[in-house]
């Protein structure tokens, strides 16, 4: 590992610690799974920790009214095992109930985009399979947050005043998180005594009352009185699934997974086989000719990933053939240096705004765990009194006839949001992830290669500028990328986002353990307010 070897500025130092570390996206969050570690819980017990926190300090971005993933890593099995917690859409919710109202695209707001929440089942087979505490000890401290209030830290501040117009459009959205009229400044207090109730009935009872009892009646009378078609037995139907993650095996003993669709891992992966293809090390990091094949690889996955992603329980989805190596050696060998292409699905063969975090403890656990609301405030929904928002994950259907991702009742939607794992020589080894709806495979690809081939500490891998693929010819670069290089892509073909115009470009975390000593080492993007703690 490379500490500070690159010529871009690093921001932020990395934490070490050999006890425990969390990293993720707001620093109250983060402080409250490290007091998990150092009272005795494990790595799962302060992954939901941080996350029931985050969905108190960072509500634009996740609450218990979307939609969760997670890679965990069990030392105690030497296992990786995958959980999906992404709710279905709506027994009745079809194409037809959408086109008899007008509708030729899927609605990206309001009732109609609302599926069903899936991360407290998330949260509660979590803790059933690994964590040693309830949520009883786990939610006290975002319960004391809700209830007391807490300082809204400066880029949530941003989020969240960016939402304005979509909150202001509902009557319990506009009372709970527009308070005196407007968004809560950054530094100001913000206190949430609803959601608070509704963690203290969680706390005490479990998941039930949130899907078959009074919130969840609360959460389908909003749906409902809003023209939605969310029932209390589409809530009470729900479960969440253990997967077998994807694994792609890359290079020098290093394997990559991903959850398998509904999410969009599967595209990170597809790319990462490409560059297999070719000694990525060989290009001058940062260079015009480095930005170009990785930026062209990117468009091959996300053509292939849209074509084919869907729910496997529903339509089967080609994954062995997208990731076997003869598929990746064709698709690499249709880019061409001199010249950017657009993106163009492939032929396999049929066989066969978000927060993250991660955690790790002194016994070899580790958790990849990210949930999200979708878009900021989700549909812009809250549900009654409860103070929890409603996610928009509907939008990510599509009307097209025969499609995989076609909206159908129990179906569940192409989903953006990805953890990340990465083992080296069948060990754990790296616990990473990047926010930031299709920008997320994009980060998982570029971190990715930064830890592995060109063996960056985690700070510095999270730093590097990265690109964007927008849609077709487009992409965004960070400013950090010289403008020589900026016009030597144009050149080949590429259409650069003006540099004046705000563009996201993801926010992450990364943990790696050292395979020798078992020290932790981590990184918390400077794009976000999150921070890394451990002791």
């Amino acid at each position: 590992m490379n500490f500070e070897q690159f010529d871009f500025p690093s921001r932020r130092s990395n934490v070490m610690s050999f006890q425990g570390l969390v990293a993720t996206s707001q620093p109250l969050a983060a402080q409250a799974g490290l007091d998990v570690l150092k009272a005795g819980g494990n790595a799962v017990d302060a992954a939901i920790a941080t996350v029931a926190t985050l969905c108190v300090v960072e509500p634009c971005s996740t609450g218990i009214g979307g939609d969760a993933f997670a890679l965990i890593w069990s030392a105690q099995d030497q296992k990786l095992y995958g959980l999906n917690a992404s709710g279905p859409a709506p027994e009745g919710l079809t194409a037809v109930l959408l086109q008899n109202r007008g509708y030729t695209t899927m609605p990206t707001l309001g009732a109609l985009s609302v599926t069903v929440p899936g991360s407290l089942r998330g949260w509660e087979a979590a803790l059933t399979r690994f964590g040693s505490m309830g949520l009883d000890s786990l939610l006290a401290r975002p319960i004391g947050y809700a209830q007391d209030g807490f300082p809204v830290s400066q880029r949530i501040a941003r989020a969240w005043h960016n939402s304005t117009d979509k909150l202001s459009g509902h009557e319990d959205s506009r009372r709970v998180w527009l308070q005196n009229g407007r968004s809560p400044q950054a530094g100001a207090r913000f206190r949430n005594p609803e959601f608070a109730a509704t963690l203290k009935t969680i706390a005490e009872q479990g998941s039930a009352p949130f899907y078959q009892g009074a919130i969840g009646q609360q959460i389908v009378d909003s749906v409902q009185a809003a023209g939605g078609v969310l029932s209390l037995a589409d809530l009470g139907n729900y479960q969440a699934e253990w997967v077998e993650p994807l694994r792609l095996d890359y290079k020098n003993g290093f394997s990559f997974y991903e959850i398998p669709p509904n999410g969009q891992g599967l595209t990170a992966l597809i790319a990462l086989n490409m560059v297999k293809q070719l000694e990525i090390t060989s290009l001058e990091y940062g260079s015009a000719d480095y930005y170009h094949i990785l930026m062209e690889i990117m468009k091959l996955a996300f053509a292939d990933a849209h074509a084919y992603i869907g729910d496997p329980r529903m339509s089967a989805i080609p994954a062995s053939g997208l990731l076997s190596d003869g598929y990746a050696q064709k698709r690499f060998a249709q880019i061409n240096m001199q010249q950017a292409q657009p993106p163009q699905a492939g032929n396999p063969s049929r066989h066969g705004d978000t927060v993250y975090l991660t955690v790790a403890d002194s016994a070899g656990n580790m958790v990849s765990w990210i949930q999200s609301l979708y878009m900021g405030f989700g549909s812009g929904l809250t549900a009654g009194k409860t103070g929890v928002q409603l996610q928009n994950r509907g939008a990510n259907f599509t009307m097209a006839e025969g499609h995989p991702n076609q909206v159908a009742p129990g179906k569940r939607p192409y989903h953006t949001i990805i953890p990340g794992f990465i083992t080296k020589d069948g060990q754990a080894w790296s616990s990473f992830g990047v926010m930031g709806g299709f920008m997320q495979p994009q980060g998982h690809l570029q971190v990715g290669l930064n830890l592995v081939d060109f063996e960056m500490d985690p700070q510095s891998a999270l730093d590097a500028p990265r690109f964007n693929w927008l849609q077709g010819m487009e992409f965004g670069l960070e400013t950090a990328v010289s403008a020589q290089i900026r016009t030597e892509l144009k050149k080949r073909g590429h259409l650069l986002h003006p540099t004046d115009q705000p563009l996201q470009y993801g926010g992450g975390q990364v943990i790696v353990r050292d395979p020798e000593t078992g020290d932790l080492i981590g990184g918390s993007e400077p794009r976000n307010d999150g921070t890394a703690v451990g002791w």
